[in-house]
């Protein structure tokens, strides 16, 4: 599944669902995920990901899963640290133990 992630003029990066109903302040990316979306983008204001839960092969980073937190989940990405909150398990009905992503170009 691909997803959007852009970041506003404040420097706040958020992923883009047309279908959550929740606050937008829910969906911004913190805790070293926007620290990750900078690497991604190259420093730009907008990525687009595709990510799973299925092990897509060597073209692909992964986020491993550590521990779960109060709102959210501790993962890994290499060494660096990257927590996701709940809108995690609205994406993927759960906290996966691994996600498999990759820049899209499409």
């Amino acid at each position: 599944m691909k997803h959007r992630f852009y970041k506003t003029k404040e420097n706040r990066w958020y992923i883009d669902l047309p279908k959550w109903e929740g606050s937008i302040a829910d969906l911004e990316m913190v805790a070293g995920a926007d620290n990750m979306l900078d690497e991604l983008s190259l420093n730009g204001d907008e990525v687009i990901l595709d990510l799973s839960i299925e092990d897509k092969g060597i073209d692909y980073s992964i986020l491993e899963f550590q521990q779960l937190t109060s709102g959210g989940a501790d993962y890994t990405w290499g060494n660096k640290p990257v927590w996701l909150c709940d809108v995690t398990k609205f994406v993927f009905g759960e906290f996966p133990g691994r996600i498999y992503f990759k820049v899209s170009h499409e």
